[in-house]
């Protein structure tokens, strides 16, 4: 049997083959606070080529507590390039410098929590026009990649298996970074500019996907500061198996990979929404577990609709406090409902 093990190349961080699958599926995101302002967002795009469309997500928390949101499925006939939408994400030095741009509306939510209906907070609420342009360049090594197999010098991917339909992604990296640039918001007329000097963290995924593949996830992503961030993420399977993991990030250090991780979490309101978080985790290296708690500062619910499921992934902008240290960042957390 080849060797075989989780392994991140250079080339992943560009466009990977379409393998084929009616629901293969390529995304990147970048997502960024400006603690200064008290300011940030997300930007996604997903390609499903196989299925004629991309998934385009545009989310920006302001200050003032209004959340300006866009989601659309552009028509694709490839997958060549994350350029979709109105948004367009370029590779200008793989694993250091990204381009991240968007041009386009946004509806605005003075209670975020209202789109939980999509429909009609997209009729009810109003619209500003948006141009968003950031420079995103690295602050960590990136991490994760994909199994794959030795093959005499070089690491090469297995050819696909398993149901394609259970599946929520073959090849996944993640990488901590700073945020620079600006948000123009015009609305009837009046303009309001945002300066960005924000940090962050990027994910890109490749391989088949569907959002109801687990049973649920959380996602938690967290920026103290140039030298210091982290990611802990919890994915608990169909069958009811676990798979923890995510990484803490210090400069001129090598990761440490968490193993385990325990979120306890208060949820509130109407739609019972995380609130309070409590992570635990416990790192490769052994020591001492390292709980971080998060106060979520905005909320908004997003929803994804297949046979007969409705999926929740909510979205929040969140205060981290590690020993007394601050950072920000997003928590995401998927889960089901029936129709």
């Amino acid at each position: 049997m080849p060797e075989t093990k989780v392994v991140l190349l250079e080339q992943d961080d560009l466009m990977h083959p379409n393998t084929g699958e009616s629901n293969f599926n390529e995304s990147a995101y970048y997502n960024f606070y400006d603690r200064t302002q008290r300011f940030g967002g997300f930007i996604r795009l997903g390609n499903r080529a196989n299925e004629g469309y991309a998934e385009m997500t545009a989310c920006i928390y302001l200050p003032d507590g209004t959340v300006g949101f866009m989601f659309q499925r552009p028509e694709i006939t490839n997958n060549d390039a994350h350029n979709a939408g109105g948004a367009k994400f370029e590779v200008i030095k793989p694993f250091e410098h990204h381009r991240v741009s968007y041009h386009g509306k946004l509806c605005v939510l003075k209670n975020p929590l209202e789109m939980a209906d999509p429909a009609k907070a997209f009729k009810t609420n109003p619209y500003s026009k948006a141009a968003l342009e950031i420079d995103y360049v690295a602050t960590s090594p990136g991490w994760g990649g994909e199994l794959r197999e030795k093959s005499g010098d070089q690491w090469i991917s297995p050819k696909p298996s398993g149901d394609p339909e259970a599946q929520f992604a073959k090849g996944h990296l993640e990488q901590l970074g700073h945020a620079t640039g600006k948000l123009l918001l015009s609305t009837d007329g009046n303009e309001r500019e945002f300066k960005i000097d924000a940090l962050g963290l990027r994910d890109h995924s490749w391989g088949p996907r569907y959002w109801q593949a687990p049973k649920f996830y959380r996602w938690l992503t967290m920026n103290f500061d140039q030298d210091l961030g982290a990611m802990a993420t919890i994915t608990v399977n169909r069958d009811g198996s676990e798979r923890p993991g995510g990484f803490i990030a210090r400069k001129g250090k090598p990761f440490l990979n968490i193993v385990k991780v325990d979120v306890q979490t208060e949820f509130t309101g109407d739609q019972q929404l995380h609130d309070k978080i409590k992570a635990t985790c416990q790192t490769s290296d052994g020591g001492a577990p390292t709980v971080i708690t998060g106060t979520v500062l905005s909320m908004i619910p997003l929803r994804n609709r297949r046979a007969g499921i409705v999926t929740r992934i909510a979205e929040g902008m969140t205060e981290w406090n590690w020993d007394g240290k601050i950072g920000y960042g997003l928590s995401e957390y998927l889960d089901h409902f029936e129709e």
